[in-house]
Order: C-alpha cells, then structure tokens, then sequence
C-alpha cells in the first residue's frame, strides 16, 4: 500500500491544472493603484496550504471528464472567496499567527485585512462570471452569503454556554462546508448535465467539509502547534465553543459545568484552564466522540463516491475522505 497522503498523489494528478490556477491567481492579486493588496494577498498565499477546495473543484470536474480549461477559473475562484474568509476570519478572532506565520491584521492592520479581503471577494466573482455559466454563479454568490451568515451565528455564540450540537452544526455545514459543497458541485455543474453525479458530488463535498471541521476541533485540544502552525486553545481562547467543549457542557457534572461556563465568561484564559477543560474531555470521551462523528461524515462522503464513475481521481478522493479524519495539522 502506498505511504504517500492521498491529498499529495491528487495533487500531483492535477499538477497542471494546479499550476495554471496559481498563474491566475497571481495575475488577479496584482494591484498598481493599491500595492498593499498584492503584499497582503502574497504573503496569506505564500503561507502554503493544502489548496484543498479548490482541489476539489478540479478533481470533480476530471472525474467526470471535463476537458477545456474554465475549471481553472472556477477554481481560482473558490481559492479567492476562501483566502478573503481567512483574512475576515482572523480580524473577527483577533489570530496573530496562521499556518506558522504572522497574520496580515498583525503585520498591517484590521482595516486592511478587512479590504484586501474584500478585493479578494471582488476578483472571485469576476472569475465566476468567466464561466459563462448563471446557475455556477447563482450557487458561488449563495454559498458565500451562507459562508456570511453562518460567520454572524458563530459570533452571536461566542460564550453561549447553552449552544446546543445541533445549532452548532448548523454553523461548521455554513461556515465551513458550504464552500467543499460548492467546489464540488460546481466542478460538477461545469462538466455534465447528470443531476445524480452533481448532487452525489455536492454532498461528498458537504460530508469531507463538516469532517474537516470536526477535526479541526479536535486538533484545537489535541494537536500539535509545531505541525499545525498556530498555538493550541485558539478556539478555547477566542471562548468558542465548537463540538468537544459542547458535549462536554452537556455531560459534565455541576461542579464542572460550573467551572467551564465561569472560565468561558472571564476576560482571558490561561493554560491552567486549558489542561483542567482538556482533562473534563478526556474524563467524558467528548474528544474520541469528535472524531467519531468526523469519521461518520466521511464515510457519508465514500458512499456519494459509490454512485460515481469509478477511476483513479474517484479513489484518490475516497482515500482522501479517510485522510482527512487522520490529519495532524
């Protein structure tokens, strides 16, 4: 059995398309009138990362056989809504660092983070007009009012000590796999007229997102900072609380229950805190459960697959789907 992470051998399979992406991008960052767009937008891109989204709009669309170029552009969109979530993102949670690097609030400031991001946003939706495709368009400017509103949810409950899974669920399948669905369904919208296969992708595309998520979770309490690029507690520290701490609230004792909800209404909390909330997790399996409803989404994901053309970008993605729920950054 091969070693190498399947996200790797996908992205090898799509290098291509992958560098003709990039070309893009790197066109479209470029700013004359505005230099601090392209230093802002260089250096969130040149922190690396997986690309996973726009990985996925690609790997949808040759799949199923796609063989002109606007998947590129389709592509690069997604990338652009993604990285302008990132910039927002990081102002909203006050982040100083983001894949082991300064974040751009902190090396320029929030106003700027806020418009380039909102540049970032604008070059999006002139590569989704490219396509030439209205209803490809009608479901990017859906999903990033979704991404929009789900953002808005999740901040109306920070320190919610009475947020329940089921709301907070509503937030990650807005915030987070909304976009995975649109990249996969789009990449699917572009190649073929089978409502079935599109469908079959959007939902893979929503399970591999609420997995990815769920693990994030988890890898917030659990993780490692050297690998992950960022500080564990981020979450904890920001009084979010996502899938772990919510059950834990629910299962807990009064005695605990009290001392979580106490820690999360404080002004600032420190490691203390954060080794006393991880061991009431520990004592109560919530982190095992995390991974364990990871790892049912992901199995939802492989069975959309069942229902697809079987190939070799098909069986990258249903390893990629396992990966994922492995991940250690």
């Amino acid at each position: 059995m091969s070693s190498v992470d399947p996200i790797t051998e996908l992205q090898a399979s799509l290098q291509d398309d992958l560098h003709a992406m990039n070309k893009i991008i790197e066109s479209m960052m470029a700013s004359e009138s505005a230099p601090r767009i392209p230093e802002i937008s260089n250096h969130i891109f040149s922190a690396g990362g997986k690309k996973l989204r726009p990985l996925l709009c690609l790997a949808t669309a040759r799949a199923l056989g796609y063989g002109k170029d606007k998947h590129i552009m389709l592509a690069a969109s997604i990338e652009f809504i993604h990285t302008a979530t990132l910039l927002h993102d990081d102002v909203v949670d006050d982040s100083s660092t983001r894949r082991g690097k300064k974040t751009a609030n902190v090396l320029w400031n929030n106003q700027s983070s806020i418009l380039v991001g909102d540049f970032l946003f604008s070059r999006a939706f002139q590569l989704m007009v490219s396509t030439g495709s209205i209803e490809i368009l009608q479901v990017l400017a859906n999903t990033s009012a979704i991404i929009a509103e789900s953002e808005v949810l999740q901040l109306s409950q920070v320190k919610n000590v009475n947020i329940l899974i089921p709301t907070y669920m509503k937030i990650i399948d807005g915030k987070t796999a909304a976009l995975f669905s649109a990249a996969t369904k789009t990449g699917a919208m572009l190649t073929t007229e089978n409502t079935t296969h599109i469908e079959n992708f959007a939902t893979y595309g929503r399970a591999i997102g609420l997995s990815f998520q769920l693990i994030d979770d988890y890898l917030d309490y659990k993780g490692r900072p050297s690998q992950m690029g960022k500080a564990l507690g981020d979450d904890f520290n920001n009084a979010k609380l996502t899938f772990p701490l919510i059950s834990a609230l629910r299962k807990s004792d009064h005695q605990e229950k009290e001392f979580i909800k106490n820690t999360l209404i404080k002004e600032e909390r420190d490691s203390e805190d954060f080794s006393k909330v991880v061991q009431i997790m520990e004592k109560y399996k919530t982190l095992e459960e995390t991974k364990k409803t990871a790892l049912k989404w992901a199995l939802t994901a492989n069975e959309c697959l069942k229902k697809l053309p079987k190939n070799n970008i098909t069986n990258l993605l249903e390893k990629m789907s396992k990966s994922i729920v492995k991940r250690s950054s």
